[in-house]
């Protein structure tokens, strides 16, 4: 009887998190940024970056995501992204997931 009342704290508790890096990420520096109205963040670990996008887009919004992730790598880091993540760093997300990517960095 007891579980629906933890439901709402627990639920609370998980939507205050935000961003979370992939655990190839975990101690990894991190960079908040917008760009074109879209909120990003930036975990940076070693010449290797994860991009989360946050917050919600309609399907047609979602089409520049992966761009922007690319230059939202390289604001933050100051660095030129040279392509995406590779063997352990690669992203487990789909090719052009608007959610979450990781790139390889030349600096």
């Amino acid at each position: 009887m007891r579980l629906p009342a933890l439901i709402l704290p627990v639920a609370l508790m998980l939507m205050a998190c935000g961003a979370q890096p992939g655990p190839m990420f975990f101690g990894a520096e991190r960079h908040d940024l917008t760009l074109d109205g879209i909120h990003l963040v930036v975990f940076r670990k070693e010449d290797h970056v994860e991009v989360i996008r946050l917050g919600y887009l309609s399907r047609a919004e979602r089409d520049a995501v992966p761009a922007l992730m690319e230059r939202a790598a390289a604001q933050a880091t100051g660095c030129m992204v040279v392509g995406p993540g590779r063997g352990m760093w690669s992203s487990p997300s789909l090719i052009g997931d608007s959610g979450e990517a990781t790139f390889e960095l030349a600096c």
